[in-house]
C-alpha cells in the first residue's frame, strides 16, 4: 500500500509497503501504527493515525507509479521488504528493482 502522510501539506512525505488488516477491514496496521478509516468523511485524507489523530491518504500501489493522491514529482519511498515485489510484479520494471524511491 501506498501510505502518504496529510499531517502538514496535501503533498507529505509517502511510503510504499506491506499494511495488514484487521478482521473488519476498518483498521490497518504498518509499522506499529494503527490507522482507522474515516469512513468518506476525511478531507483529503481516508485513513487517520488511532495515536496521534495523524491524516493519511492510503492506497494501493499503482502500475503507473502514481500512489499519492495528487500527481507530483515528489519521491515516494519504498520499503526493503517490498521493493523487488513492487518493481517485478507491480511496476512490471525488474531492471529497477534495486530503485528504494519512485
Amino acid at each position: 500500500m501506498c501510505i502518504e502522510s496529510k499531517a502538514k501539506s496535501l503533498n507529505g512525505p509517502a511510503r510504499i509497503g506491506h499494511v495488514t488488516f484487521s478482521r473488519t477491514m476498518r483498521t490497518l496496521h504498518y509499522r506499529g501504527c494503527s490507522y482507522l478509516s474515516l469512513n468518506g468523511s476525511g478531507f483529503k485524507a481516508n485513513y487517520f493515525d488511532t495515536e496521534t489523530n495523524e491524516r493519511f491518504w492510503i492506497s494501493g500501489p499503482r502500475r503507473d507509479g502514481q500512489g499519492r493522491l495528487y500527481v507530483t514529482n515528489l519521491p515516494v519511498h519504498i520499503d526493503d521488504d517490498v521493493r523487488e515485489e513492487y518493481w517485478t510484479k507491480i511496476r512490471k520494471q525488474p531492471e529497477r528493482k534495486d530503485e528504494r524511491q519512485t
